[in-house]
């Protein structure tokens, strides 16, 4: 802990927060001799530091990527549950399988077609906390202390963790508006093989991008596997916003045409309730025992209660028709977030225009580091995740994460409103 780490954690955090970490600082116990390397590189989101303070009343959030629960039948899916508790409460509360129930999985299959994959087998899909585990299990199965993981420029911030935590080292791939390069991922891999490096697999989100917002274009879906599969790397294909294109037009998954060189990992977060930490992995038959045996280790088993009631809401509920829902919402709400920047907003800025998801990615000028600017928008009444969250470079960052999904579209106007000033203010300061 140095007092450069120290100024700014007080740019954000109350004082009470700051003294605390001061006392922990100077008080080292004599057990921190036992933390291992490993545990050295694990680190506190920001991401989650900006949700705490998020939950401030009178704030308006543009920082959570959270689904707007309050459009599911709230009353009846508890019914749904006390039925499940009632009537099989000795399977739903005890131990399960440790793939997952076998119902799930062939379910989860008939919400991939959805999009495309078409030929899902239950016997290669792994029950997971969410799609965050599946990443967990995902690196630690494949990769060494030392080993690269290539990412997207920016990524989610859960899996710069998770790689961090594993000692992995992250080279990132530049993306434009259609999302990755290919000449570009081509040269980097070139490069790091040629430099000795051992390239374990490129982690990518393609559809809506967290945090830009950008879609990998379908011209060069194809593209980028095959060079992937040319240098002997697996790509692990993250689609948790895949279904959610405002059009109602998924694009095909990476995976759909790539069963032997695709880990896909959805999630149940987006399309119905995070709280419930449902995903999965769907992984290559060669490759299915080693991965289900790593995440059994972990988990030992996800959880029964939480999969029997997500099964329920695929058999008994219109989830397809939520999935709608969700879509015209979150239009509704995006396209307030664009016309909010484009009516408020200085000259200088640029954002992201996405067709789904939940994101708008907002670049400033070079020269402004958006990460202090925080401080006085939430002084200003409103929040947002610096893009410094998003990239593993320590550098400062020019980009900022706005989030729609949870907010209605009068309350992004007026977030967008109050958080104007601060980036004038900032845009301002550059000139001489």
């Amino acid at each position: 802990m140095t007092h450069e780490t120290l100024d700014a954690a007080a740019a954000v955090l109350p004082a009470e927060a700051i003294d605390a970490i001061e006392r922990a600082a100077t008080s080292a116990h004599r057990h921190e001799i036992l933390f291992s390397e490993r545990a050295a590189n694990i680190k506190q989101s920001a991401v989650r530091d900006v949700f705490d303070i998020s939950m401030r009343p009178g704030l308006v959030s543009l920082a959570g990527g959270s689904p707007y629960l309050q459009s599911l039948p709230l009353e009846r899916l508890g019914q749904t549950a006390a039925k499940i508790i009632a009537e099989q409460g000795m399977t739903a509360l005890q131990y399960g399988g440790g793939q997952g129930t076998e119902e799930l999985r062939t379910q989860i299959c008939e919400v991939m077609a959805a999009e495309g994959i078409l030929d899902a087998d239950p016997a290669n899909i792994v029950i997971t906390a969410g799609s965050q585990s599946a990443q967990d299990v995902a690196t630690k199965v494949f990769c060494n202390p030392g080993d690269v993981v290539l990412v997207e420029d920016p990524t989610y911030v859960g899996a710069l963790n998770t790689f961090e935590a594993y000692q992995v080292e992250v080279e990132t791939v530049s993306m434009d508006g259609d999302g990755i390069v290919p000449d570009l991922l081509e040269a980097k891999i070139a490069a790091l093989q040629a430099a000795g490096k051992n390239v374990k697999f490129l982690y990518t989100i393609p559809s809506f991008n967290n945090p830009s917002g950008i879609t990998l274009s379908p011209e060069r879906r194809q593209s980028v596997v095959d060079i992937c599969r040319r240098a002997n790397i697996l790509v692990l294909e993250d689609n948790p916003y895949g279904l959610l294109r405002f059009d109602g037009k998924p694009l095909i998954p990476l995976r759909a045409a790539n069963p032997d060189d695709v880990i896909y990992m959805g999630s149940f977060s987006k399309i119905f309730a995070p709280g419930l930490r449902i995903g999965w992995a769907l992984v290559p038959a060669h490759l299915q025992r080693r991965y289900y045996l790593a995440s059994e280790a972990v988990t030992l088993c996800p959880p029964t209660f939480n999969q029997m009631l997500v099964s329920a809401y695929l058999r008994e509920y219109d989830w397809r028709g939520q999935i709608e829902t969700y879509r015209g919402l979150y239009q509704e709400r995006c396209a307030a977030m664009l016309a909010a920047l484009a009516e408020f907003m200085p000259d200088g800025l640029s954002w992201t225009r996405p067709d789904g998801g939940f994101f708008v990615w907002v670049t400033l000028p070079d020269g402004v580091d958006t990460y202090p600017l925080l401080r006085k928008a939430i002084d200003a009444g409103v929040v947002f995740i610096p893009g410094a969250a998003f990239t593993h470079s320590d550098d400062p960052s020019n980009k900022i994460r706005l989030a729609f999904s949870a907010v209605p579209p009068e309350s992004i106007r007026e977030g967008v409103r109050r958080l104007a000033p601060v980036l004038r203010e900032a845009v301002e300061a550059l000139k001489p």
